[in-house]
C-alpha cells in the first residue's frame, strides 16, 4: 500500500514502537529518511540504524531498521510531531526557524545542505523546509 507522507510514516512508525516498547522497528528505506533517522543519531535520540538490502520485500530501496533509545525504561523521544506536510508545505528562513522548548529540543530542517538540526541551519544561515519537532 503507498504511502502519501513517508516522513509522517517514520515518525509513527517510531513512536508505535516506543509505545508499546520495542527494541527495533523496520520500515521502507528512502535517502530522506535516513538523513532524519542519522540527525536523530547525532543529536542522541535514537541508539543506531541501518540499511538492509538483502532479503527485503522491496529490493531496489531495501529495508531501514531503527534500534530506539530508552532511558530508565522510558523513551527518550517524549514527542514527534511532523511540521511540514504534503498539502501545506512550511518554509522557513535560517532566523525564523521555531526553537522547541527553548532549546530543549531539535527542529529538524532540509535545507541545501542536507539535514540539518535548526541550531547547525542557524550556524550555517540557511533556511528551508521545517521537516518536524523532535523531544
Amino acid at each position: 500500500m503507498p504511502v502519501t507522507d513517508p516522513i509522517a510514516d517514520l515518525l509513527v512508525r517510531i513512536r508505535n514502537a516506543q509505545a508499546q516498547k520495542h527494541e527495533t522497528v523496520r520500515m521502507p528505506a528512502s535517502k530522506l529518511k535516513a538523513s532524519i533517522l542519522e540527525v536523530l543519531k547525532a543529536e542522541g535520540y535514537i541508539s543506531s540504524y541501518t540499511v538492509e538490502t538483502e532479503g527485503a520485500t522491496n529490493s531496489v530501496q531495501g529495508t531501514l531498521v531503527v534500534t530506539l533509545k530508552y532511558h530508565q525504561g522510558q523513551p527518550v523521544i517524549t514527542s514527534l510531531k511532523r511540521v511540514s506536510k504534503p498539502g501545506r508545505r512550511v518554509y522557513s528562513q535560517a532566523k525564523e526557524i521555531p526553537m522547541v522548548s527553548n532549546g530543549l529540543g531539535t527542529t529538524i530542517v532540509s535545507t541545501s545542505h542536507g539535514v540539518v538540526t535548526d541550531t547547525k541551519a542557524r550556524e550555517l544561515n540557511v533556511g528551508g523546509e521545517v521537516l518536524c519537532q523532535v523531544m
